[in-house]
């Protein structure tokens, strides 16, 4: 089962194109690693500040070891540099499919 990474960040004032640029760079490294199904950075729109980052690791080791590499060691220096607040990170997991349908809802009964 996949696991999903939801990954927040807020630059400080005058620092976003540093953040768009450091998180930019962490795409092909990242894809490149066993186990990262997918890495892409989004920017809020409404509030350049703003960036997400969301990932798809094959497991929780994969991502484990995401966090012991080169390129991520080094956009860990970075982002101390540029982020007006702490990261946050959210690891995600697919809920799985349920036989009786929806959590709550009972299956319609044959009459």
């Amino acid at each position: 089962m996949s696991l999903f990474v939801i990954a927040e960040c807020l630059a400080a004032p005058g620092r976003e194109d540093r953040l768009r640029t450091a998180l930019e760079a962490m795409i092909e490294p990242s894809m490149g690693e066993p186990g990262c199904l997918a890495y892409r950075p989004y920017a809020d729109p409404n509030r350049p500040a703003r960036m997400v980052i969301v990932e798809e690791w094959t497991d929780a080791a994969a991502l484990a070891e995401h966090f012991t590499t080169a390129h991520f060691g080094h956009v860990r220096e970075v982002l101390d540099l540029v982020l007006a607040e702490p990261m946050t990170i959210r690891r995600l997991t697919e809920v799985p499919d349920v036989a009786t349908g929806p959590v709550g809802v009972s299956a319609p009964e044959d009459h």
